[in-house]
């Protein structure tokens, strides 16, 4: 083995025994769901930002975004834009979500909004488009682990095919060690093995972008000058944003601030905070992580400087190798190896949180509701199979779509997820929104959305991006503004419509 395999196995194995051994970590006991899923509420300002961070720079970061800018230009640089706009979001309704959820003793969002509006129907509905939601998300993390492997396998074998299939059992071997640990630890592991992600991805990433461009000749003068020349030629603007496009990078950067907090993963690590002051805080230092994102979509146009790093990506025809091309190589081999077992562990770690938040949605708030008299052992061990369950079905989702969509990934799950928001971020300070007109406005926004999604006519100019994009006579927006702009106002005209009707039906008073 070189060395950067060696260097990846080593550090592999010590992150999975620091997985297994998180359970004796400020120990609980792990048949209650509370001490399973969010690791007894214990987590102070550090380990919450760990955690959440997690969630934040994982395979999207690496992969996805500079992927997409690869592909197609400055459009995706949306994402430096949201993931700063989303701190304040968070900033404005999780320490108010973590105050209910503390008093009331809730495990997720659903749990609030079936108590705030007494409605079984729309806590199941909330329940299922997070759970939903989240398989593209996850299989976008295994995505980005894929191309990790890809890119390690090369030296050892000469064909893509074969490459790929060894990829894929070594994917299939990670998720049944993944799911172990996460069985065992729950959200604990999740926590001591983000610590350890975090680490090793901030120090890869300060090296890196330092590093690469140092190493490539003319480093980003000459990216930019030859990303020009390859842009004239495909129509796509590096440097630039096409007026028809600033709807486009709008939409996609509020939109996409206004979804992540709606996950069942972001709102799972948030519940995980002992305190209000842990929540503030840790979400105050997240823009770190930010920075990071904004440097690393770069490499989508550094990479135009680098030919040994795009013979790679032609060799294996996966867009998607786009960093570890870069860090394959320009940087030493043991460096590389350290890098890659980030990146990998980078999509590992946010699928054990995503699996154990579906887990909860599936347990408290679909499964309970049909059987009430579930004692928390039971509820705990269905949500352990289930977390395990989740993994493996995002793990054949991924098997059977083209690596050039894994941006695709998360924007579809954001059309979905971005749905919930009347219920949950306007119900926590809206009290006259009806139950009834949030159910309808779920199916309105639900339905276009996939509307949208389905109908698009190819653009071929914008490739992939069709799945995320539709043409208005404002220009190109991203699907889930429209759909939640539908929903909105269905929720608010009903809601309207019902409280004057209520009103107009009480016996006036003398």
């Amino acid at each position: 083995m070189d060395s950067a395999t060696i260097v990846f196995v080593v550090l592999f194995a010590i992150f999975a025994a620091l997985g297994f051994g998180a359970s004796k970590w400020r120990k609980g006991d792990m048949r209650e769901l509370g001490e399973w899923a969010l690791a007894g509420r214990k987590l102070g300002i550090y380990l919450a930002w760990f955690l959440v961070g997690a969630d934040l720079y994982t395979a999207y970061t690496f992969i996805a975004i500079p992927e997409a800018v690869y592909l197609h230009g400055s459009v995706y640089m949306f994402a430096v834009p949201y993931v700063m706009a989303t701190f304040a979001v968070a900033m404005i309704v999780m320490t108010s979500l973590w105050k209910i959820s503390k008093e009331k003793n809730y495990v997720t969002a659903v749990d609030f909004v079936k108590d705030k509006f007494n409605s079984k129907t729309l806590a199941i509905l909330i329940a299922i488009t997070g759970i939903v939601a989240e398989l593209p998300y996850i299989a976008l993390q295994i995505v980005g682990m894929q191309a990790v492997l890809i890119v390690m396998l090369q030296p050892y074998f000469t064909t893509a095919s074969a490459i790929t299939s060894v990829s894929e059992f070594a994917l299939i071997v990670s998720f049944v060690i993944l799911a172990a640990f996460t069985f065992w630890s729950g959200l604990r592991g999740a926590v001591l093995t983000a610590v350890m992600k975090d680490i090793i991805i901030l120090v890869s990433v300060v090296v890196i972008v330092i590093a690469v461009p140092l190493a490539i000749k003319g480093g980003f003068a000459t990216a930019f000058s030859k990303a020009a020349a390859a842009g004239a030629i495909s129509k796509v603007s590096y440097a630039t944003l096409a007026p028809v496009l600033g709807p486009a990078f709008l939409s996609l950067f509020v939109l996409s601030a206004l979804a992540l907090y709606l996950y069942p993963h972001s709102i799972n690590g948030v519940l995980g905070s002992k305190s209000a002051k842990s929540v503030r805080y840790s979400t105050a230092m997240l823009p770190l992580y930010g920075f990071g994102l904004f440097l690393l979509a770069l490499f989508g146009i550094l990479i135009f400087a680098e030919p040994n790093a795009l013979a790679i990506i032609a060799s294996q025809k996966n867009p998607a190798l786009v960093v570890p091309a870069l860090i394959y190589t320009t940087m030493p081999g043991w460096f590389a190896g350290f890098a890659f077992l980030g990146i990998f562990i980078g999509g590992l770690v946010p699928a054990a949180i995503m699996a154990i938040s579906q887990a909860n949605l599936l347990t408290r708030n679909i499964i309970k509701e049909f059987k009430k008299d579930m004692t928390p052992q039971q509820e705990a061990r269905i949500a352990k199979w289930a977390s395990v369950i989740f993994k493996f079905l995002a793990l054949g989702f991924v098997f059977v779509i083209p690596a050039s969509y894994a941006i695709q990934l998360q924007l579809l799950g954001g059309i979905l997820i971005v749905q919930t928001l009347p219920p949950i971020f306007m119900g926590l300070y809206v009290k006259w929104l009806d139950k009834n007109a949030l159910i309808a406005g779920w199916f309105v926004g639900i339905l276009s959305g996939l509307y949208f999604i389905f109908t698009i006519p190819l653009n071929v100019s914008l490739h992939t991006l069709v799945t995320s994009l539709m043409s208005t006579p404002l220009g190109l927006l991203y699907v889930a503004a429209v759909s939640l702009s539908l929903n909105v106002v269905v929720v608010f005209v009903w809601s309207a419509i019902a409280r004057m009707t209520k009103q107009k039906a009480q016996p006036a008073t003398a």
